[in-house]
C-alpha cells in the first residue's frame, strides 16, 4: 500500500477544520434574515470567512438598513487577500480562467501552507489542493449551518447569537502571536467598545477597521532589529 503523501494529508486537514467553521456562518445567515439560497451564494461568491462573519454580524445588528456598512466592514477584512495574491502570484504564474480560479482561492489558509513548502512545485500544489479542499467543505458546511439554523429558529435559544464573535475569534486566535498583531487587535477592539454605544450598527467595525490599517501599515509595535 502506497504511502499517503503528507501535503494531500496537510492540506485536506486545514479544508475540513476550517470548513467546520461554515456551520456557524450559514446558521447564523438565516438568522440575520438571509434565506438559506441567499446564505450559500454569498459563502460561494465572497468566500472569505473574516470578511462573510462581519458582513452576517453587521446585517444582524443594523438590518437592511446597515447593507452599505457592512459591505464595507467585509472589505475592510477582505484587503489583505489582495497582499496574498502580490505574493502567489509568480509564484503560481496563472493565467486565464485559472487565475480567476486562483484569485477566488487566495485566502489565509491556501497561502499559508503554500509559502510553507520548499520547492515551486510543491508550492503550487499546496496551494490548489488547500484552496479546493476548504472551498469544498466551508460551502458545504455553510449548507448544513442554513439548514440547520432555518430548522433551529430562534438563533437565541441555541447560543447562536454568539456564535459569530466565537468563531471569529477562533480564525483570528492563531495569529496574535506577535507583539504588533496583539497591539492592533487590542487597540481595533478598545476603539470599537468605545464606539459601539453612540455611532449606528456597522460604524464601529468600520472605524476600528481603519484604525487597525493604520497602526498595522505603520508597524508602530513591531520590534526593532538590532544592529
Amino acid at each position: 500500500m502506497s504511502k499517503r503523501n503528507p501535503l494531500v494529508s496537510m492540506s485536506i486537514g486545514v479544508g475540513l477544520a476550517t470548513g467546520l467553521y461554515g456551520i456557524s456562518f450559514g446558521a447564523l445567515g438565516t438568522a440575520a434574515g438571509l434565506s438559506v439560497w441567499q446564505t450559500q451564494v454569498l459563502s460561494l461568491l465572497m468566500f472569505s470567512g473574516g470578511s462573510q462573519f462581519a458582513f452576517i454580524g453587521v446585517i444582524a445588528a443594523g438590518g437592511p438598513a446597515a447593507v452599505g456598512a457592512a459591505i464595507v466592514s467585509a472589505w475592510l477584512l477582505g484587503v489583505r487577500n489582495g497582499f496574498y495574491a502580490v505574493r502567489m502570484n509568480p509564484i503560481l504564474e496563472a493565467t486565464g480562467l485559472k487565475r480567476l480560479a486562483a484569485a477566488q482561492l487566495t485566502i489565509d489558509e491556501s497561502t499559508a501552507v503554500s509559502t510553507a513548502q520548499d520547492t515551486s512545485p510543491q508550492q503550487r500544489k499546496g496551494f490548489w489542493l488547500t484552496g479546493l479542499a476548504v472551498f469544498v467543505f466551508w460551502n458545504l458546511m455553510t449548507l448544513m449551518g442554513a439548514l440547520l439554523g432555518n430548522a433551529l429558529g430562534d438563533p437565541k435559544a441555541w447560543g447562536l447569537d454568539a456564535a459569530a464573535a466565537a468563531a471569529f475569534l477562533g480564525l483570528l486566535w492563531p495569529r496574535l502571536k506577535e507583539r504588533q498583531a496583539l497591539a492592533v487587535a487590542a487597540l481595533a477592539f478598545l476603539v470599537a467598545v468605545i464606539s459601539t454605544p453612540a455611532l449606528p450598527a456597522g460604524i464601529p467595525v468600520i472605524i476600528a477597521g481603519a484604525v487597525a490599517v493604520v497602526v498595522g501599515g505603520f508597524n508602530l509595535f513591531s520590534r526593532r532589529e538590532r544592529s
